[in-house]
């Protein structure tokens, strides 16, 4: 199963560059990294990110990122988090998240 994770440009650059993140601000004050699945990734989009462009989507296998935790959030959701650093490696693709209309332009293999 993929989980989705949304970062800035500037987020999406450090984590290439230094290889590894703690992740966004709102990551480091919660003390995980915030993570969706495919049927709650635009929502999450719409709730924190309603018109930001230089987005970034990232792709993870959540088989093969431990330790992994679901946890209720939002309507009592589970929803992926991960208690580490989320490093280079975990990622299996990254694609822009461009605004559309009232929201953002998912690619294909999410639909």
């Amino acid at each position: 199963m993929l989980i989705y994770k949304i970062f800035r440009a500037d987020e999406w650059r450090a984590l290439e560059t230094e290889g590894k993140t703690e992740g966004a601000p709102i990551d480091l004050t919660d003390g995980y990294i915030h993570f969706s699945t495919a049927a709650q990734a635009a929502e999450t989009a719409e709730k924190y990110f309603a018109g930001v462009e230089g987005l970034m989507l990232l792709a993870v296998d959540a088989e093969n990122c431990e330790p992994l935790t679901w946890e209720p959030s939002r309507g009592g959701d589970l929803f992926p988090h991960l208690y580490r650093a989320l490093v280079l490696a975990d990622v299996l693709w990254a694609k822009p998240l461009p605004c559309a209309g009232a929201g953002h332009s998912f690619p294909p293999e999410m639909q």
